[in-house]
């Protein structure tokens, strides 16, 4: 049987914007700024270093830059989340993904492949590690904890030669130069208690410096408290 050609079903960009209420009594509707809305866009876009044209990023500290410069997501995933959060309006752009994937999930892509998605170039850079915001967006407080959890991750792009891309774009794996660090290997090694694993994966020269500096400390017993990333402003009272 022929493998199916993976495809960009969708592109997406948005820029950050006000939401929510003020003096709201719950926290998950109280004001916040975020660009994890993103529209379809179905025309050629370009494809820099730093990102698609027309994206943006609320919190430049810890999204977006170009070791981040693309955020994609599977599109299997979403019957997942439709069933599991009772939302038949989950899908493409739920969790402010930039591009959408026909085929694949975190258990098929690995950390340092190359891929020629339309004229451009691309390398995975790691897996996203969620903040408080999709829990925001979808009114779960518990949602950041779960994509965590669940490994229903997505993952980054760098972006190694830049071009232009546009949704149906065929998605060419050129190099896999670490086969062993699949981005779901790459969760476990984060967020599992394999200090091995975390020690294995830091040496991967591919793999972004911030995830390469977190992973030294876990292979040594250094974890970090993860909820004030996955929790944020959603859990003040």
């Amino acid at each position: 049987m022929d493998t199916p050609v993976t495809r960009l079903l969708s592109l997406r960009v948005g820029l950050p914007r006000e939401l929510g209420v003020a003096g709201a009594a719950s926290p998950l509707e109280r004001p916040w700024t975020s660009a994890i809305f993103k529209a379809p866009v179905t025309g050629p876009v370009w494809l820099s270093v730093t990102g698609l044209a027309g994206d943006g990023q609320a919190d430049r500290k810890v999204h977006g830059g170009p070791e981040k410069a693309v955020f994609a997501y599977p599109a299997t995933h979403y019957d997942f989340w439709r069933e599991h959060l009772s939302r038949e309006d989950i899908g493409p752009g739920a969790f402010g993904e930039n591009w959408v994937f026909s085929h694949g999930t975190e258990a098929d892509v690995c950390i340092g492949d190359v891929l020629r998605v339309g004229h451009a170039r691309v390398q995975v850079s790691q897996p996203r590690q969620p903040c408080w915001k999709p829990a925001r967006r979808w009114g779960r407080r518990d949602l950041s904890l779960l994509i965590q959890q669940t490994g229903r991750t997505g993952w980054y792009y760098r972006v190694l030669e830049e071009g232009r891309v546009q949704e149906g774009d065929a998605v060419t794996l050129l190099e896999r130069p670490f086969p062993a660090f699949t981005v779901a290997c790459a969760n476990q090694a984060m967020h599992g208690h394999a200090p091995e694993a975390a020690a294995a994966l830091a040496a991967c020269p591919l793999l972004t410096p911030r995830w390469r500096e977190s992973l030294q400390r876990r292979a040594l017993g250094k974890r970090g408290d993860d909820r004030p990333r996955l929790e944020g402003p959603n859990s003040d009272t």
